[in-house]
């Protein structure tokens, strides 16, 4: 099993705005199997305005299915564009990383 963390830091007064992105893509994708995110803000963290968006995988073959737009029709694609559409504005930076649950 794997927990895949999403970090993204961003700019000042854009976390709401990113959580509810992060909120209606895990909503999209549990729709389609995929697993529920927990979506978390800072209270204290390395930078402020910083949003984790974390899901656990049974392994990375899965993760990467996931992210493929492939293996979704091109409806589910669009809905997906539409819900992340600009995100790149709410966002200075961010990092992913990837973990194997030991316990």
């Amino acid at each position: 099993m794997y927990l895949i963390r999403d970090i993204m830091y961003c700019k000042p007064g854009k976390v709401r705005p990113m959580v509810e992105k992060f909120i209606a893509m895990s909503k999209l994708g549990e729709k389609f199997g995929g697993p529920r995110m927990k979506v978390m803000t800072d209270m204290c963290a390395e930078q402020y305005w910083t949003v984790v968006a974390e899901m656990e995988v049974p392994d990375l073959k899965t993760f990467e299915e996931m992210m493929s737009p492939k293996t979704m029709s091109a409806d589910d694609r669009k809905q997906f564009e539409e819900v992340m559409k600009g995100y790149h504005d709410l966002v200075d930076h961010g990092k992913r990383e990837i973990y194997t649950i030991e316990a």
